[in-house]
């Protein structure tokens, strides 16, 4: 399934210019189905850049939408600081245990250097096989975790929100090393061919702390990183709301911000007001017992809302479809955007 008259490169960029392109960009972001296509377990599929490159190569190839996604799993960066990480047969590889435990392990942490981890480096291997194959034609999403929110698989997450609430000194000097880390490896990934680097956030998020609270942390340490990223970037909050602090958003610098499916995607994009382009926000939990007509009502819908005008990018609320949802669901969103999503969108209103 394709279109001819825009790359999917193009229509990302005309719709990130608040423009319209000839349809509504989407993106199915997939990793673990890629496993279930090319036949192979979960662990195995990630442990092999050309395993990650070809199976991103052919979801695009039977869905039709407008991105590589150059990701692997979260825990690969706390691999990169000597964790490690659990492996599922139906679901995200996950971080074992912390590696943080006191103060005195953040005043002995050292920033790894990203060439020399191997977690990393299939990453970028796979990346660079990715624009080797696709060329201009799509953009290649690569992702970081924020020196804000790794911070949760360091330490786990009641230790690090006693960090914030109570020691602002040694959260600043944990922040240091993984906003220094976090540079390094999102400009390794456009190197290596990424377009532009998804700047996962979730504890920044409305959801976790207060907009107060984000404010003080992690908005200023986004504002230090984002600015010494060599790319366009997208703050993505993991299914966390993200209306409270648009205005703090839009002076981080980053050009998109995914919606929560806890906010109305109408109020997100009329917020954003041409600022920044807005993308998401379908349920990936629900999407597991989608109905081929309940997906194209609920596509219809998000189009409906946000699409007019550009600044819009169909995709999922959290950053990765979960392994359960099945490929029919996954058909019928590709479906329904072919249908509803060509502009000029006359039908909204009628």
């Amino acid at each position: 399934m394709t279109d001819t008259t825009f790359t999917s490169l193009e229509r990302v960029l005309t719709s990130l210019q608040q423009k319209e392109p000839d349809r509504v960009p989407f993106f199915l972001l997939v990793t673990m189905h890629g496993a279930r296509e090319l036949g192979m377990s979960i662990e195995e599929y990630y442990s092999k850049a050309e395993y990650m490159a070809e199976g991103q190569i052919r979801m695009r190839e039977r869905y039709g939408h407008d991105c590589l996604y150059g990701f692997s799993y979260a825990s690969a960066e706390l691999e990169a600081f000597g964790g490690k990480t659990f492996f599922f047969e139906d679901g995200p590889p996950n971080g074992a245990a912390p590696i943080i435990f006191s103060a005195d392990d953040i005043d002995k942490l050292e920033k790894p250097c990203v060439l020399d981890q191997p977690s990393l480096t299939r990453v970028l291997d796979a990346q660079t096989l990715m624009k080797e194959r696709i060329g201009d034609e799509a953009p290649i999403i690569g992702v970081v975790m924020s020196p804000f929110s790794l911070p949760v698989m360091q330490m786990g997450f009641e230790k690090y929100m006693d960090l914030i609430l109570g020691e602002p000194d040694v959260l600043e000097r944990l922040l240091a090393i993984n906003e220094a880390f976090c540079i390094e490896w999102a400009n390794a990934q456009l190197a290596a061919g990424a377009t532009a680097i998804c700047f996962f956030d979730p504890i920044s998020s409305s959801t976790i702390i207060s907009p107060q609270q984000y404010r003080a942390t992690g908005f200023k340490s986004a504002q230090r990183t984002i600015a010494k990223i060599n790319g366009p970037t997208a703050t993505h909050f993991a299914s966390g709301r993200c209306l409270p602090v648009i205005n703090d958003l839009v002076e981080t610098k980053t050009a998109m911000i995914a919606a929560s499916v806890d906010e109305d995607l109408g109020d997100v994009k009329g917020a954003a007001n041409g600022r920044l382009t807005v993308f998401g926000n379908l349920n990936g939990i629900e999407m597991r017992r989608w109905t081929p007509d309940q997906t194209e009502t609920i596509v219809k819908d998000a189009i409906a809302k946000a699409a007019r005008g550009g600044g819009f990018i169909l995709s999922d609320n959290h950053g990765e479809i979960p392994w359960q949802v099945p490929e029919s669901v996954l058909d019928a969103v590709s479906q329904a955007v072919h249908k509803w999503g060509r502009y000029p969108l006359d039908w909204i209103g009628n």
